[in-house]
């Protein structure tokens, strides 16, 4: 009988974590899900494995990885770093305690993830796939350290590829485009979409996408999932997937 693989999912509470959590079960996998929240709500399914900690702290990353050690006999086959935040405001604006958070929870949790389950990825030969953003290749204002961390990520996955490979482990990163998640109503205040209604906002983005909508929090579950999944991509590691309905294929002046 073939064993069951593993995955880890952090940010497990937000959109994009949630539909990753639900395909992975669906899939038949093993889901420890993660999320700074102590009590998720709506509650997350009862089937996965619900740990609360705050990724972005040393002490608490190792401790989340001593607790979690008996639960992964066979090691670890998959590490999706997806928890993040986004804060709305100029780079001027921005504190150097706002900028230490953000990249305390998106760049930093990453490493300290890898580095923490390095042994049980080893183990499974698993995979990591880290969640990045559109905003890593092309930005706009008022999003700078968001997108700095978004940016690191891309450089910090093709280190792990290039470390980790010795050891069987794959690393790559998913960059989503405009999904329909908290995160995205959260940054449609800055104007950068034209409308009093949150779903005009949205109608107005979506105009500006090749596909002419916002992307579905299970597309960008899928997207992890095939690269997370060591049958469909077993040959692929380093690289950088773009989900976005086509926004960074047409040039902006046209």
């Amino acid at each position: 009988m073939a064993k069951q693989p593993s995955v880890l999912i952090t940010g497990a509470a937000g959109g994009v974590g949630r539909a990753t959590v639900a395909l992975f079960l669906k899939e038949g996998w093993r889901v420890l899900a993660v999320d700074v929240k102590q009590t998720p709500e709506p509650a997350l399914p009862e089937e996965a494995v619900f740990v609360h900690a705050d990724i972005s702290v040393g002490q608490e990353v190792g401790a989340l990885a001593a607790n979690l050690e008996g639960k992964l006999p066979d090691g670890l086959d998959a590490l999706v770093n997806n928890a993040a935040v986004q804060i709305i405001k100029s780079l001027v604006e921005t504190t150097p305690e706002e900028w230490d958070q953000i990249h305390a929870v998106n760049l930093r949790a990453p490493y300290l993830m890898a580095r923490a389950f390095h042994g049980a990825l080893k183990k499974a030969k698993g995979a990591i796939v880290n969640i990045s953003s559109v905003h890593a290749l092309a930005t706009s204002a008022q999003i700078g350290a968001y997108a700095s961390t978004k940016g690191g990520l891309l450089a910090l996955t093709r280190s792990m590829a290039i470390e980790f490979a010795a050891d069987g482990i794959r690393a790559n990163t998913v960059l989503p485009g405009a999904t329909d998640t908290p995160m995205l109503v959260s940054g449609l205040g800055r104007g950068s979409a034209k409308g009093s209604k949150m779903e005009d906002r949205k109608a107005d983005l979506a105009k500006k996408i090749l596909l002419q909508r916002l992307g579905a929090p299970d597309e960008i579950a899928r997207v992890i999932y095939f690269l997370a999944d060591s049958r469909q991509s077993s040959y692929i590691t380093g690289q950088s997937l773009v989900a976005d309905g086509g926004v960074l294929a047409r040039l902006s002046s046209e």
